[in-house]
């Protein structure tokens, strides 16, 4: 039987963590004298209190390490926990929101989704407004550290190939998690920092500037606004544009670099690709919006520019109301939202390097049918692709398009119309943030959906988040024989 206080004992100390930064906002609250500052103080004290009495009630079941059953149930058990305390302030707070909206906010929020239930964004206490981005901002290091620990020891989705690039933690997953946090979480720091200071300097306030540094680099989306990054334009929209980029690199060419190898992160051949894309989309799009609207060719590519990288990234900010220009525009963002930035990343969705994979795996195999006696391996970034790596990630294209249709199809069977249904699930799964349609699209948001829609969605966002297959894999019986 499988053992859960090693398990029990990290879920608590990251609660009661959560619930230390419940302090920030409530510092802010009591600056901007609401009177909304109590609700972060109570909410604070139930997180802290319950997370350390989990933790010190299972610390004397603390080993060397974690088994593979306990990182699993581990890396699942966090992101189901955090957002159950995270939503408290939501519901406490002036929002009052109910626990399946405050939910689904909290989600959203640590999974870096960015789809939001809150209306009248613009004045909402501080407090709630800083809590939102704090979130985002949690999630956005928690899954880099999840990507490049967690899941490639666990041989989701291909992530095994990733376990060559230093980071090697079989046997010792949380010592060495440990290490590698530190550093991933300097960096994370830093770029927010220096985000922070380029909105500042841009005109953006102080308060705007540190919650959107946030939400940025944790590519999650939220915004202080209803009207999301359109209440900003011209030079800022080209400095969110070239820190999203950056948050959707991979982390770990960030860590090489600042050890003084530089080489892999200019060589990296899915950092090229990733920029490349969004060279090819932005162009397209702007040649578009200046041969269909009127458009100036300063306009057309800095709106291109801007909102391409947002929902490729999963940031998930809009500029604009994209709705309007046309179906080719739409169907575009559709399927860029499918694509995704850099493994390692606090990007999200399906991933460049596993399209990458896939398509090395289809070049092998057509080789192979024209030149039957040859010898053809698939190779990646100059290494050769082991069977179970492309076994892994042909399993999760699967999962993925699997889930994509049970979840639409699900959320169709509450009453929704087919476009918010597919692309509700899309943007769940993928965790970009807004949706298609008028109810969910760029201009709108999710309060309006059913409850059981929000719970779908839910789930789907942290599926999503967790690759798939590290939730799935809790749901079969032979993870849960000895």
């Amino acid at each position: 039987m499988t053992d859960m206080r090693p398990v029990g004992y990290v879920i608590g100390l990251l609660v009661a963590i959560l619930g230390a930064t419940m302090l920030l906002p409530m510092l802010a609250d009591l600056i901007e004298g609401r009177g909304e500052w109590h609700v972060f103080l109570e909410s604070g004290i139930i997180t802290m209190l319950t997370g350390v009495v989990l933790s010190i009630s299972c610390s004397n079941g603390v080993g060397e390490g974690l088994t593979i059953r306990q990182t699993f149930l581990l890396t699942t058990g966090v992101w189901v926990a955090l957002p159950f305390f995270g939503a408290i302030p939501f519901q406490l707070g002036a929002t009052e929101l109910r626990f399946v909206d405050a939910y689904f906010e909290a989600m959203s929020g640590l999974t870096t989704t960015g789809s939001t239930v809150i209306s009248g964004l613009d004045d909402l206490p501080q407090g709630l407004l800083l809590w939102r981005g704090v979130l985002q901002w949690l999630g956005g290091i928690g899954i880099i550290v999840v990507a490049m620990v967690f899941l490639p020891e666990l041989r989701v989705g291909g992530m095994q190939i990733f376990r060559s690039e230093g980071f090697e933690t079989m046997g010792k997953i949380l010592p060495r998690a440990q290490e590698i946090a530190g550093q991933i979480s300097l960096i994370y720091v830093f770029l927010t920092f220096v985000c922070a200071l380029v909105y500042a300097g841009l005109g953006m306030g102080f308060f705007d500037a540190v919650v959107h540094a946030m939400t940025t680099i944790a590519t999650g989306g939220f915004s202080n606004y209803d009207s999301s990054f359109a209440t900003f334009s011209g030079p800022t929209e080209y400095a969110a544009s070239v820190f999203m980029i950056l948050a959707a690199l991979p982390f770990v060419r960030y860590v090489q670099f600042a050890n003084g190898n530089t080489n892999p992160l200019w060589q990296d051949s899915q950092i090229q690709t990733f920029l490349a894309t969004i060279i090819v989309l932005v162009v397209v799009m702007a040649v578009f919006l200046t041969s269909v609207f009127p458009h100036n060719w300063e306009q057309a590519f800095r709106e291109s520019l801007f909102n391409i990288t947002s929902i490729i990234s999963g940031t998930g900010y809009a500029s604009v109301d994209y709705m309007g220009w046309g179906s080719f525009p739409v169907m575009l963002f559709f399927l860029i939202g499918l694509i995704g930035g850099c493994a390692g990343s606090t990007a999200c969705s399906i991933k460049i390097f596993r399209y990458q994979l896939l398509f090395a795996s289809i070049k092998t195999q057509i080789r192979r049918i024209r030149s039957p006696h040859g010898v053809f391996i698939p190779q990646y970034g100059g290494r050769t692709i082991g069977t179970d790596v492309l076994t892994s990630v042909m399993s999760f294209f699967m999962f993925f398009v699997l889930s994509l249709g049970v979840l639409a199809w699900a959320l169709a069977l509450t009453g929704l119309d087919f476009i918010t249904s597919v692309s509700g699930a899309a943007t769940a799964l993928a965790n970009v943030g807004p949706g298609l349609g008028a109810q969910i699209g760029p201009s709108g948001n999710f309060a309006g959906l059913n409850d059981t829609a929000k719970w779908l969605l839910s789930i789907g966002m942290l599926v999503g988040r967790l690759e798939l297959l590290a939730v799935y894999a809790l749901f079969t019986v032979q993870f849960w024989r000895n």
